[in-house]
């Protein structure tokens, strides 16, 4: 039988770290069997969320204060390497799968999702391609970029026993404002990029809309797992409140 998920499209865009518990919330309870695979996207607030390597960084306090003399907010990130840029035309998601040994397909996961990413990008009129584009913000293997050119998608992953987290940011608009507030936050950190590696789909498709590039995103993502909409229960609603601390950061 084809894998079944629940789909999660509401936002608590002015509670970050609250809605990064949420996606934490989620991959437990996958995990202990009370809540069937998942899959969250929605629209975040701004927010530049750091990793846990960038908290033991020295400068981070300064990434920080930066971030926020910027217009934004700081939360530590479920998963992922270094800082990243969220904001209101940015998609964030996270899928949430069962696994018995999770760490076995670590790989099998990025190279899936980035190409579901890809797919649903081309078909909007996009070059999408997956692979790191030298210079690019927090860097890895399985970025989506525009021709080459220009970062659009950056992901990370977080396993626990029983289950595994997929998450990261698409870059729809507003490519200056995950490139601006980066400048000063990374020099405050030390980490040498190039902002000209910074993208959006928009810069891509001029007129695209954050709809368009979400219905693309559950076209493609339906091909591989059929989606059902659901609203979080009180209990991972809970758990995310609790949660919520941990990736306050100040």
């Amino acid at each position: 039988m084809p894998r079944t998920a629940t789909l999660f499209e509401s936002s608590f865009a002015d509670r970050p770290a609250f809605d990064t518990g949420l996606s934490r919330a989620l991959l437990e309870e996958v995990a202990a069997g009370r809540e069937r695979e998942a899959l969250r996207l929605h629209v975040p607030g701004d927010v530049v969320a750091f990793s846990v390597l960038d908290r033991a960084r020295a400068g981070f306090e300064e990434a920080v204060a930066a971030a926020r003399a910027a217009g934004f907010g700081a939360i530590l990130r479920l998963a992922g390497g270094r800082a990243a840029v969220f904001h209101d035309q940015t998609i964030a998601f996270a899928w949430c799968t069962a696994d018995p040994e999770p760490r076995t397909r670590i790989r099998e996961r990025f190279e899936e999702t980035a190409g579901i990413i890809a797919e649903a990008l081309s078909s909007l009129g996009v070059d999408a391609r997956v692979g790191e584009v030298p210079g690019e913000y927090c860097p890895g293997a399985h970025s989506v970029n525009a021709g080459g050119r220009t970062k659009l998608m950056g992901v990370g992953q977080r396993i626990v026993r029983g289950s595994a987290h997929v998450g990261g940011v698409i870059v729809v608009g507003g490519s200056d404002r995950v490139r601006d507030p980066l400048i000063p936050v990374y020099d405050a950190m030390g980490f040498e990029w190039d902002p000209a590696t910074v993208g959006a789909v928009e810069d891509e498709v001029p007129g695209v809309t954050t709809s368009e590039v979400l219905d693309a995103l559950r076209a493609a993502f339906g091909k591989r797992v059929a989606l059902e909409a659901g609203e979080f229960s009180e209990t991972v609603l809970q758990a995310a409140e609790l949660r919520a601390a941990d990736h306050r950061v100040g």
